[in-house]
């Protein structure tokens, strides 16, 4: 029998609206899925970085559907974010490559906050995650400064994997002003983030 504290306990979790599975929990009362606006601004570093690799900026995934959220996807999510997140070293493009605006695949070891998101993105991308479901996403931060992160579609909403945070977090639980991601239908195209703002960012414009 369960007890009169507990029965309470279960009352609230059920009114925050919080969905219990396995290893993770859903965000009370996440907002879903971003509402996207029509095309925009490809960011200078992915353009240059789609004239280096052009097969990987036309792609036209088949399978729009946004991915099921399941246990199996969030562990791949989580120990993806930590693995990649773990591995490279931050370093700017400036001491890299001594120029700004430089999108590459952290193959050094060394990257900033873009090559982060390429390298999750390829990996859960040969984990069999359509593109479609791994976008490319210009935010700002809450101190006004620029950043990329990785958005990943699911029926459950929109996650997102950052290189400044090991968790997990529905997108609107990130404190991020979202401004812009990679089309769903076309890895070579962005599309506005509706509530964003075209801003100068950081490492990416």
């Amino acid at each position: 029998m369960i007890s009169s504290s507990m029965a309470r306990r279960l009352r609230v979790y059920v009114a925050a609206g919080l969905a219990v599975t396995g290893g993770w929990v859903a965000p009370a009362l996440a907002a879903g899925a971003m509402a996207t606006g029509g095309l925009t601004s490809q960011p200078i570093g992915h353009y240059d970085f789609c004239k280096l690799h052009p097969g990987e900026c036309s792609i036209r995934p088949s399978n729009l559907a946004p991915a099921a959220m399941t246990d199996g996807l969030m562990r791949k999510l989580i120990n993806v974010t930590a693995r990649v997140n773990a591995a490279v070293k931050p370093m700017s493009d400036m001491e890299i490559y001594g120029k700004d605006e430089v999108w590459a695949y952290p193959d050094k070891g060394v990257g900033d906050c873009e090559d982060y998101v390429l390298e999750k993105r390829r990996q859960l991308s040969r984990m069999g995650i359509s593109l479609a479901d791994l976008l490319m996403t210009v935010v700002r931060k809450p101190d006004g400064e620029g950043h990329a992160v990785l958005t990943v579609r699911t029926d459950k909403g929109d996650y997102v994997l950052d290189n400044l945070n090991d968790k997990v977090k529905s997108w609107d639980q990130t404190g991020y002003r979202f401004l812009k991601r990679q089309a769903i239908d076309n890895t070579g195209r962005w599309v506005s983030i509706r509530g964003g703002q075209q801003v100068l960012v950081g490492s990416v414009q």
